[in-house]
């Protein structure tokens, strides 16, 4: 009695530090406590996976899960089992062999970490397929199901362990994608089929020192990007990621024949460059049509044209960390293009770059300085060009009243251009002008760069409409009106 009676002549704190330890003991032996209680459940951080496209024999990369016992005590899973467990491996707190995930004891509170991955062998098929399985979780004589699906795609792999493929002459047909390991090189003609999609691993590039015949459709577009499937961040997938692969190069020699490059409706995404195309001979120089196309997300440059004639339209050139647009050399006529230049912070609410910061440079750079090229003259009908920074157009030409090119019937976020090669334009008052559906990547409500035409836009009703004659639809096959907006994108109204 003694004893028990002294404890109420301890200091106030001593007794509620003893309280408190004797608290976390019951509490401590209640989580250990196995329950029977069939109404306890697990519950889980997702109830289902689903991997995106997985390519055969390559397998996915690993998705992590939480297995979680809310309950006050503890709950022994009997056994954890897969439906087919042909396609899907799972990591269980370390285990790996279903055989060996038995009488697995979660205290109350705790929790255990689930890794899955899908390994899938040829398909024999030319469509993704749809592989699915279930983990089932059995506790209490209940059970508990964790849904898991993926696309498997059967693909074309091009690679070599030289890490360099040459084609003399190459022909890629959509009837399955192609997957790039290393630097592709076609000394001849690369033709590339209407609706095919080539995957390009980090590090891969493609050089063509022949010529290129890339002419998609509007329903079966050419695509070239990266060929990481899986997330960067949770709400964040790769495919948004700059600086994947390194670029499509389109090189002529000075003593190689005269190359013709034909683009048609090709996305060209999220790599280090996306076209570039440059000739050794400035007298003899390539000729380029690129219209319907999409060249977007690019840690350096969007489209480089050196010793090239080009015709560029209805094109969207979007979101290089350097130059969206850079013309040295040539003969170059731009109509109805898009070229925004709203790249990294503050226009993504996270890093989705690899820290590459966007240089502050124009998007649009004509160079005419250069002596060891052609005289370029450059000129922009119906174009919107705008960006992050105040001056989007630099055009460096040793006599600008000489200039040859043209502006007209553009909107332009730029310093004014000299009237004597410059008419009829719209300049933007600042840069808090709406111009676009949205100019940023907003990773939490999963808004991502739209450069379609707000309702308020500047840019509407302000294009050549003569010009437009030639030029009836705009990239995405929408009719252009009596008064045509600039851009690539007539304004559409989606109330």
């Amino acid at each position: 009695m003694r004893r028990w009676l002294s404890i109420w002549f301890l200091p106030a704190h001593s007794v509620v530090l003893m309280c408190l330890v004797l608290c976390l003991a019951m509490t401590a032996c209640q989580q250990d406590v196995v329950s029977g209680d069939t109404t306890m459940r697990l519950t889980f951080s997702h109830d289902s996976l689903l991997f995106d496209t997985v390519f055969t024999e390559m397998g996915s990369s690993t998705k992590r899960m939480m297995v979680y016992n809310d309950n006050p005590n503890a709950l022994l899973i009997d056994r954890v089992e897969m439906k087919k467990g042909e396609v899907f491996f799972i990591n269980l707190d370390g285990e790996n062999q279903l055989e060996n995930l038995r009488d697995i004891t979660l205290r109350g509170g705790d929790s255990l970490f689930l890794f899955v991955r899908a390994d899938i062998d040829p398909l024999s098929s030319d469509n993704p397929v749809l592989l699915e399985d279930t983990i089932t979780f059995h506790v209490n004589g209940k059970a508990q199901h964790i849904y898991l699906q993926a696309y498997g795609q059967d693909v074309e792999v091009i690679r070599s362990p030289e890490k360099f493929v040459q084609r003399d002459n190459l022909w890629l047909n959509s009837k399955k994608p192609y997957l790039i390991f290393d630097t592709l090189v076609v000394a001849g003609r690369l033709s590339i089929d209407p609706g095919a999609t080539l995957y390009m691993h980090t590090g891969s590039m493609i050089y063509v020192y022949g010529s290129l015949s890339a002419k998609g459709t509007k329903d079966k577009p050419i695509v070239i990007r990266g060929d990481r499937m899986d997330m960067l961040f949770d709400s964040v997938p790769y495919r948004v990621a700059s600086g994947q692969w390194n670029g499509l190069y389109l090189v002529h020699l000075s003593d190689g024949a005269q190359p013709k490059y034909e683009l048609n409706y090709i996305d060209v995404l999220s790599g280090s460059i996306g076209i570039y195309a440059m000739s050794e001979n400035a007298d003899r120089r390539p000729k380029m049509t690129l219209s319907n196309a999409r060249i977007h997300n690019h840690s350096i440059y969007g489209l480089v044209l050196q010793n090239i004639d080009a015709e560029v339209v209805n094109t969207e050139i979007s979101n290089c960390a350097s130059y969206c647009v850079y013309l040295a050399g040539g003969q170059h006529h731009f109509v109805h293009n898009t070229i925004a230049s709203y790249f990294g912070y503050p226009y993504t609410t996270i890093n989705i770059h690899n820290n590459i910061l966007r240089e502050d440079v124009a998007a649009v750079y004509i160079n005419n300085l250069s002596k060891n090229k052609a005289p370029t003259n450059s000129s922009f009908y119906n174009c919107i060009i705008t960006g992050a920074r105040k001056n989007n157009i630099v055009v460096a030409t040793p006599l600008p009243h000489y200039y040859e090119g043209r502006f007209e019937g553009n909107y332009l976020y730029a310093d004014s251009l000299p009237e004597s090669f410059a008419r009829n334009n719209v300049y933007a008052s600042d840069s808090d002008t709406v111009v676009f559906r949205n100019i940023y990547y907003l990773s939490k409500e999963y808004k991502y760069y739209d450069f379609q035409l707000d309702s308020l836009s500047p840019a509407r009703g302000i294009a050549d409409s003569i010009v437009a004659k030639d030029y009836p639809a705009d990239r995405l096959g929408n009719l252009r009106k009596q008064k045509p907006d600039a851009g690539c994108y007539e304004y559409i109204d989606v109330k």
